[in-house]
C-alpha cells in the first residue's frame, strides 16, 4: 500500500484526502448527476464503490430502505469473491472475520434403516487448488458495510442516500444528462425528479427499472420453496459446524452452513414444489413449521433452536432476462444503453450453489470501470455494450449449474446411478462454485488466444490467477495479483526473456517503446484528469531470482515517477521467488511474454514482447489517442 507520494501522511492511509465531489459532497441529491444506481445490494454497492474512486464522476446510489442492511440475506463467498475484496481493500478483514469452508459433509438415508440419516462422504472444498483465497461465510450485511466504507473513504466520499424509492424514467437524448428519473422520498410521499447520464438497476428480483425498459425474463418460474433460518441451537447432530448437504429417505433435503462467530448456523430447509395456484401463501409458513420440517429430515438427530436471528421462506426458479441493459436486440448497434441492470434484477436461481450474491458482485466490477472509463471520456461509448454480451452469459452458465446440482440435491438416494454421484460432482465442478469458470470472449476489451502458448496458465476471459514473486526493491515475497487495486487501471505484466536485466533484450526494447513509442498505449495527451500512462501499471518480472540483478537495470517504463514530488516507482520490478517459479507454475514461455489484464482482473491479451503493434491497436480501441 503506497500512501506518502504526495507527502507524509499521518493516521488511517485507507481514507483518501477529499477530491472533486467530495469536496463538500452535499448530503441531498444533486438534481443532475453522472450515474444514478437503485438498490444497495451487492452488485449496486460494488458498482458504487468502484465509482466513488473516480472523484470527477458524481455518482449517487439511493435505497427504498431507511437504513442500510444489518442482518440476514445471502451469506456465502466464493474465493473470487474474496479476490475482488482484495483490489478494495479490505479482504484480510473479511478472512479474519468470516467462517471459513474447508470441507462439505454429505449425508444419505442409511442402507439399514432408511429413516434415519447417516454421513457418507466428506469432501475437501478446494482440493485441486484452485485459489490462495479461502471459501468464507460471512453475513452480506458485513459485506455491504464494508462497500459503504470504501466509498465513506474514497476521494467522492460517496454515501448512499436511504429512504427514496425509484418510481419510473424517461430518456430524452437532446439533453446533457439524457435520463430523467422519478423518485419518492418514502417518508413523505413526496415524489421529486433528477437528471443522470447513466441508470444501474440493482433493484432486485422484482426490479421496476427490468420493467421500464423491456426485458423479459425467460426460463422456469418459481416454482419450489425453501425456508431459510439463522439461528443459535442446541443439537446432537455431529457435524453442526460443517457445510453439509443432507438428503432424507422422503427426498426432504437441507444445506446446512455454518456462520462465523462460532454459533450461528444457517439452515436452508427445502419446503418442496409451490403449486401454481399458490399465490405467494407458501411465504406465510411459520418458522415452527420450518423447523419441524428440518428435524424430520435431519432424524435420529434433533435441533432445539433458542434463538433465530434472521428467517425467511421464498420461491425460487430459474430465470434469466434476455438482456442486461436497454437497448434492445433489433437496435444493437445503432444506439448505445444508457440504463443498465445487474444482480438479482436480472438473475434468479436457488440458494443451493450460493452464487447469488458472488456472481452479483462480479455484475457490478464488469460495469463499474466500463461506466467510469466512458464517463471520463477514457473509452468511447461502445465500451458499454459489452456488459451484457459478457454478463448475460456467465448469467446463463450459473443457472444451468444451478439446475443441475439443485435437481441432483433433490433426488432420492436410489435415484442416482452412483452412490458418490452428487459428492463427486461437488468435487469434479469445485471451479465453478469458487467463481472462476467465467471466461469472456473476444469484444472490444478482450483479445484472441492466437498466442496463448506464450502463456498457458493465464488464459484469455478467465481472472488472472495469482502466483509469489520477490520484489527486487526490498527482496519481500509478495502475490503479484494482489498488487491489483479497484483503481480502473489496466494493468500490463511483462515476463522478462531469457536475457538478465540491463542487457538488450526483448523485455529492453519492449520497455523502451512503451515509454516513448508515440503508439504506445502509455504515451500521449492526458486521459480523464489523469497522466495518460496513471491509466497503467505496467509490471516486469524477471527469470532471475531478485538478487542477481540491479532495479535500476529494469526499464523506465516499470520504474515511473509519480506524485506530487516525481518519486520512483520502487515497486513494480520483480524476480522469481524462493516458494516457485512463476514462469514454470504459469506456463509462461521463457521466451518471454505481455499479459495484458482489465480493471476487472480478467485477462485481455496475451502477446509476445516483439508484438508492438496489436498491443498498440488493442489499446487504440480501448483507449484511443485521438
Amino acid at each position: 500500500m503506497q500512501f506518502h507520494e504526495n507527502g507524509y501522511v499521518t493516521g488511517e492511509p485507507r481514507v483518501k484526502a477529499p477530491a472533486g465531489v467530495g469536496i463538500d459532497r452535499p448530503a441531498a441529491l444533486p438534481a443532475a448527476m453522472d450515474v444514478l444506481i437503485v438498490g444497495e445490494g451487492p452488485a449496486g454497492m460494488i458498482t458504487a464503490a468502484q465509482l466513488s474512486q473516480f472523484p470527477d464522476i458524481d455518482a449517487r446510489l439511493v435505497e427504498r430502505r431507511p437504513e442500510q442492511l444489518l442482518v440476514g440475506q445471502a451469506d456465502g463467498i466464493q474465493a473470487r469473491s474474496v479476490e475482488t475484496f482484495q483490489a478494495f481493500g479490505f479482504a484480510n478483514r473479511v478472512i479474519d472475520e468470516g467462517y471459513h469452508i474447508t470441507e462439505m459433509s454429505f449425508w444419505k438415508p442409511s442402507t439399514e434403516n432408511p429413516e434415519n440419516i447417516v454421513r457418507t462422504a466428506v469432501a475437501e472444498d478446494d482440493a485441486n487448488g484452485v485459489s490462495e483465497f479461502p471459501h468464507l461465510i460471512i453475513n452480506q450485511a458485513r459485506v455491504m458495510q464494508y462497500f459503504a466504507e470504501v466509498m465513506r473513504n474514497s476521494p467522492s466520499r460517496m454515501v448512499p442516500n436511504y429512504g427514496i424509492e425509484y418510481l419510473s424514467h424517461s430518456i430524452d437524448e437532446s439533453q446533457e444528462h439524457p435520463i430523467e428519473v422519478r423518485l419518492r422520498t418514502v417518508e413523505t410521499g413526496e415524489e421529486f425528479a433528477v437528471r443522470t447520464r447513466y441508470l444501474v438497476g440493482a433493484d432486485g428480483a422484482r426490479s421496476q427499472i427490468r420493467r421500464d425498459i423491456g426485458a423479459t425474463r425467460q426460463g422456469k418460474q418459481a416454482a419450489h420453496a425453501w425456508g431459510v433460518i439463522d439461528s443459535l441451537s442446541v443439537t446432537d447432530f455431529p457435524d453442526w459446524r460443517v457445510k453439509c448437504a443432507i438428503q432424507s429417505h422422503d427426498g426432504g433435503s437441507i444445506l446446512h452452513i455454518p456462520r462465523e462467530g462460532g454459533q450461528l448456523t444457517r439452515m436452508y430447509v427445502d419446503l418442496g414444489e409451490v403449486a401454481e395456484d399458490d399465490n405467494h401463501a407458501v411465504r406465510e409458513t411459520p418458522m415452527s413449521e420450518v423447523i419441524a420440517r428440518a428435524n424430520e429430515i435431519l432424524h435420529p438427530y434433533t435441533v432445539d433452536v433458542k434463538h433465530i436471528a434472521w428467517s425467511s421462506v421464498y420461491e425460487v426458479g430459474h430465470r434469466v432476462t434476455d438482456r442486461f441493459d436497454d437497448v434492445p436486440a433489433d437496435q444493437i448497434g445503432t444506439r448505445e444503453p444508457r440504463v443498465f441492470i445487474l444482480g438479482d434484477a436480472c438473475h434468479t436461481h436457488s440458494a443451493k450453489a450460493g452464487q447469488g450474491m458472488n456472481v452479483s458482485m462480479q455484475d457490478g466490477f464488469n460495469l463499474g470501470w466500463k461506466l467510469a472509463h466512458v464517463l471520463l471520456g477514457v473509452a468511447p461509448q461502445q465500451l458499454l455494450r459489452s456488459y451484457t454480451g459478457e454478463r448475460q452469459e456467465i448469467a446463463q452458465n450459473l443457472i444451468d449449474f444451478d439446475m443441475t446440482w439443485s435437481s441432483m440435491m433433490a433426488k432420492r438416494p436410489e435415484d442416482f446411478d452412483s452412490p458418490t454421484e452428487l459428492e463427486d460432482f461437488y468435487v469434479r465442478t469445485a471451479e465453478f462454485p469458487a467463481g472462476f469458470m467465467t471466461e469472456y470472449k473476444n469484444s472490444l476489451v478482450c483479445g484472441t488466444a492466437d498466442h496463448q502458448d506464450l502463456a498457458a496458465g493465464y488464459p484469455v476471459g478467465k481472472r488472472f490467477k495469482s502466483f509469489k514473486v520477490s520484489r527486487r526493491a526490498e527482496g519481500n515475497t509478495v502475490e503479484l495479483g494482489h498488487l491489483a487495486e479497484a483503481d480502473g487501471k489496466w494493468r500490463i505484466y511483462v515476463f522478462a526473456d531469457a536475457p538478465k536485466a540491463g542487457e538488450d533484450s526483448g523485455v529492453s526494447r519492449l520497455g523502451e517503446w512503451l515509454a516513448t513509442d508515440a503508439a504506445s498505449p502509455l504515451v500521449g495527451k492526458d486521459l480523464g484528469g489523469r497522466k495518460r500512462r496513471e491509466w497503467f501499471d505496467a509490471k516486469v518480472i524477471y527469470q532471475q531470482r531478485h538478487l542477481e540483478f540491479e532495479l535500476r537495470d529494469a526499464p523506465e517504463a516499470f520504474r515511473p515517477t509519480y506524485g506530487a514530488f516525481d518519486l520512483m516507482q520502487y515497486e513494480n520490478v520483480f524476480g522469481t521467488a524462493p516458494e516457485g517459479d512463476i514462469f514454470e507454475a504459469r506456463g509462461i514461455s521463457r521466451d518471454g511474454a505481455i499479459v495484458v489484464v482489465r480493471p476487472d482482473q480478467y485477462v485481455a491479451q496475451v502477446l509476445p514482447l516483439s508484438a508492438t503493434d496489436e498491443l498498440a491497436a488493442f489499446f487504440e480501441g480501448v483507449m484511443p489517442h485521438a
